[in-house]
Parts: C-alpha cells; sequence; structure tokens
C-alpha cells in the first residue's frame, strides 16, 4: 500500500550522504532524484524512503510521534543499520535489542541528522 515515506531535510546533500551509506547496510539504492528529492528503495516492489526540502520553502522541521520504520531480514542487519547511523551522526533513541512488551520484536532507534526519528527492527527468535 505504501509506496514511499518522505522526511524533510534542511541540507540536502548532507542528509543523502548519510542516507546512501545507512540505507546501504540493507541493500538499498536510490530509485528517484530530483533537485529537491531523493528516494531509495531496497527493491522495485518494496516501499522506499524519501528526503526533500520542503515544498513551501519553510524550514523542515521533524514531526513529533513521527517514525519511519526500517525493516530488516536479521538482528545482524538492525546492528549494522543502527551503528552505521550513529557512526555518521545520528542520536540513539533507543539502543538495538529485544523489545520486551513484543516477543521477538528487535529493534534499534534513532535521529538522523535533521532530527527525524526512525528505527531497523525484524521479527527474530532470541538467541
Amino acid at each position: 500500500m505504501i509506496g514511499y515515506v518522505t522526511l524533510g531535510t534542511n541540507d540536502l546533500t548532507k542528509a543523502a550522504t548519510f542516507y546512501d551509506q545507512v540505507f546501504a547496510q540493507m541493500g538499498a539504492k536510490r530509485f528517484m532524484e530530483m533537485e529537491r528529492f531523493i528516494a531509495w528503495q531496497v527493491s522495485d516492489a518494496a516501499a522506499g524512503v524519501a528526503l526533500t526540502e520542503p515544498f513551501d520553502g519553510q524550514k523542515a522541521t521533524a514531526g513529533n510521534g513521527v517514525m519511519v520504520a526500517l525493516s530488516v531480514d536479521a538482528i545482524e542487519q538492525v546492528n549494522a543499520v543502527y551503528n552505521k547511523a550513529i557512526e555518521l551522526g545520528a542520536t540513539c533513541e533507543g539502543k538495538p535489542g529485544f523489545r520486551p512488551d513484543l516477543p521477538g520484536f528487535y529493534a534499534g532507534y534513532f535521529r538522523d541528522l535533521d532530527g527525524n526519528k526512525l528505527n531497523a527492527f525484524c521479527f527474530c527468535a532470541p538467541e
């Protein structure tokens, strides 16, 4: 149902460099690119994540309660995405681990360079 989710940015070049490296951990590549907009996806059949400078010319701000959840296949990928994001300057919103209120749900949460909240997650059995 969802084609792609868009996050606002105030520095498209800097944000694109961040996401090129973070999304590479998931095997995602750019699939749409314009002057003020870039989008990534893992495959043609998968939903994507996009960045844009706001159309109205106002400053991009992170939404309170808004989060993009990135589905991956394994704990190692959750860790790789989270660790790469932190390495590139993201801030921690919850270190990778199993969440006790949802059996088998493993996730790591972070905020990107513009303050947008994301997580990488998988449903997998505890080791």
